[in-house]
């Protein structure tokens, strides 16, 4: 196969984006003809055509999919390549942090607060699912992946798993749920409806072994994935709520929600991944050193 010419894919990016090889030309400040040109010549090289008409627009094909998933890759990877290599002035240095999106708020300030305020850095966080966020990881769009679900490993992995935190995990509510206490776990438990994780979480499956243990069929309230949803369900009087304290310390704090009672052996984990890098940005160390 004849070598690719980074200038077509820039070209075939654009004329993608625009989805119109009139629109792509006037914004490259090309004629038309040019631009055809030259990605016919990016197909041929491929050996596949890249786009096909429907109407007014040109749609990807299968193969343009490919090929424009590739080509964002590679001008990541260039353009991290730049960022981390030359020597200017300036003053600012950027962490590019994903979150997976159920992940709790808290925490995720808690990992960040060192660099909070500071002047000469500039964070940049992006929530999504742990697929999205490796795959970000992987083409070094971000430098570390935040998340409670520890991706497997083996010889053939690249990730570097950092365990960060193991929160203990409480039964928590309303003071006009509870009243004054004191709480007897299995009391509750039995009388009150539960708002807790989703069966595809680890936590999910710690809970169901306690009550099974304690000889209990608890009532349901809700089942979600999110934290930030468990937070809001609690606060509304929903049920009492399987979640880490950290999740609610505000609420804690100023005495909206209750601590009744831990939940002896569940804890919620939280971890960073990283990849090896030959380059790794600075300001990752400190933080992995600081919450670990």
């Amino acid at each position: 196969m004849a070598q690719i010419n980074l200038h077509h894919l820039r070209l075939f990016r654009a004329v993608a984006t625009e989805e119109s090889l009139t629109a792509a030309a006037r914004r490259l400040n090309l004629s038309q003809s040019a631009l055809s040109t030259q990605i016919r010549t990016l197909e041929q090289t491929l050996g596949h055509d890249l786009f096909e008409r429907r109407g007014r627009v040109l749609v990807l094909t299968e193969a343009g999919r490919i090929a424009l998933d590739h080509a964002e890759a590679i001008f990541r990877t260039a353009e991290d390549l730049s960022a981390t290599l030359r020597e200017t002035g300036r003053s600012r240095q950027v962490l590019r942090v994903g979150a997976l999106a159920t992940l709790s708020r808290n925490f995720q300030l808690r990992f960040l607060q060192p660099l909070i305020g500071r002047a000469d850095v500039e964070v940049v966080l992006r929530s999504g699912s742990q697929a999205e966020l490796l795959r970000g990881l992987s083409a070094t769009a971000l430098d570390v992946v935040l998340t409670n679900l520890a991706p497997p490993r083996d010889a053939a992995s690249p990730w570097l798993v950092h365990r960060l935190s193991e929160q203990p995990v409480s039964l928590i509510g309303t003071p006009s749920r509870l009243g004054t206490g004191p709480w007897h776990l299995k009391d509750l438990l039995a009388r009150e409806p539960i708002v807790l994780p989703t069966r595809e979480t680890a936590l999910r499956d710690g809970f169901d072994a306690l009550v099974s243990r304690l000889g209990i069929l608890p009532s349901f309230a809700a089942e979600v994935d999110d934290m930030a949803m468990l937070r809001l369900l609690a606060r509304e009087d929903a049920g009492l709520a399987v979640i880490p304290p950290i999740v609610v310390q505000d609420e804690l704090a100023r005495g909206i929600l209750i601590e009744a009672a831990k939940l002896d052996g569940l804890a919620e984990s939280f971890f960073a991944v990283t990849r090896e890098r030959r380059f790794p940005n600075a300001l990752l160390a400190p933080l992995l050193e600081m919450s670990a």
